[in-house]
């Protein structure tokens, strides 16, 4: 461990696979959009949608409100398929995700969840292309990797809180089909933390950690940062360190893959000095979050895979496993639920896909309850003013 300004900074291991949502199509409940007799047709006709690849099975779906939809979506999303086989093949595919956009509305009632971008590949398809095969199990981490920076107070803390109203967030930015939600996570809690510092908002390169950060946790050789295969901003800050720095987008610009590493120590825009872990404690994170700026956390996206808006709070989500990384930007005391059953206190934070997806690219998860692992991987960073 190193330490630095009076707090101690710890590493973590897990790596972040960058878990690529689903985008977006209507601001309607999933339920509503699986018409009832449907529903009935699926439990009664005994045939899997999606059993072949070329979509033999799923002629039964053609002329189904099901497919009305699909032609619907085809068109929100200018979606083109090769052949008619590949077309009745992804009906297929998009009608098992209503259902289970269906299912996620039913466990987190208080969000809206429904017919998204991707809702034409399978979960397989979705895993390999956006999720990748790496993660880490949080539980035995924190046993072993127990240092955290101390704790502050929090009895003043606001009732509700917003780094964009003061000006610490750049615009919701889109990663593409890369594994790379580390590298955005990362550039936020710097781009926010070097706002603090100097008063001017810069929006740094995603893409020179993408192509140049190859860094391995020290305890676990196989938690190492892979471009467009996953990383852990942890480890990106251990790099960033050690480069000197990081680019601007406009020096070092996105292209949404891996590349040959064409880092420039001239061009380095913001210099990182250090980072710490933030404790569990939600109450810390929020002390952390007012007093250092956005933060850097790691989470558990299965319910954002279809998420369209509200304040996410899942009747069931896993907190060991954590398997995306986004950008705290601050919380609110009450959040508007869709459905009025309750008000949410939550906390805002920005995601990587793009103004389309959730809030215009924001993500509204219910606070107090560890949701879906959130304050497991919280890391704040120290910017280099001079």
């Amino acid at each position: 461990m190193a330490k630095g300004g009076g707090l101690t900074y710890a590493l973590s291991v897990t790596i972040l696979t960058c878990a690529f949502s689903l985008l977006p199509f209507h601001h309607t409940s999933a339920a509503a959009a699986v018409p009832e007799e449907f529903k009935i047709r699926q439990v009664t006709d005994g045939r899997n949608p999606t059993t072949t690849a070329h979509g033999g099975s799923n002629h039964h779906l053609l002329g189904t409100p099901a497919e009305h939809r699909f032609k619907s979506f085809i068109q929100e999303y200018n979606k083109e398929y090769s052949t008619r086989e590949e077309y009745v093949h992804r009906l297929g595919v998009f009608v098992k995700n209503l259902l289970r956009a269906a299912e996620h509305q039913a466990l987190d009632p208080t969000a809206v969840h429904g017919v998204t971008q991707f809702s034409d590949l399978t979960s397989e398809e979705f895993e390999r292309m956006y999720m990748g095969v790496k993660g880490g199990d949080r539980t035995s981490l924190l046993r072993e990797f127990g240092s955290h920076a101390p704790p502050m107070e929090v009895k003043d803390l606001p009732n509700s809180f917003d780094w964009r109203e003061k000006g610490a967030v750049t615009d919701v930015k889109m990663q593409g089909s890369c594994g790379s939600c580390w590298a955005f996570s990362t550039t936020g809690s710097i781009e926010g933390a070097n706002f603090i510092a100097t008063g001017k908002l810069l929006n740094l390169s995603e893409q020179q950690l993408v192509d140049c950060d190859n860094t391995c946790d020290k305890k676990d050789r196989k938690a190492c940062d892979s471009g467009c295969r996953g990383g852990l901003m942890t480890n990106a800050y251990k790099y960033l360190i050690e480069a000197g720095g990081i680019e601007e987008e406009d020096s070092y610009p996105y292209t949404g893959k891996r590349g040959e590493c064409k880092f420039s120590p001239d061009k380095v825009a913001v210099k990182v000095s250090n980072f710490t872990n933030i404790p569990i404690d939600e109450q810390q994170i929020a002390a952390y979050l007012v007093n250092h700026g956005p933060l850097a956390v790691g989470l558990n996206a299965v319910f954002m895979q279809t998420y369209i808006g509200g304040v996410s709070c899942p009747l069931i989500c896993g907190k060991r496993w954590v398997n995306h990384g986004v950008l705290l930007v601050g919380y609110g005391s009450k959040g508007f639920s869709i459905l009025r059953l309750s008000n949410q206190p939550y906390w805002i934070i920005k995601n990587s896909w793009g103004k389309r997806w959730g809030e215009n690219g924001y993500y509204k998860l219910c606070r107090g309850h560890g949701m879906c692992g959130m304050n497991t991987m919280v890391s704040a960073v120290m910017t280099q003013t001079s």
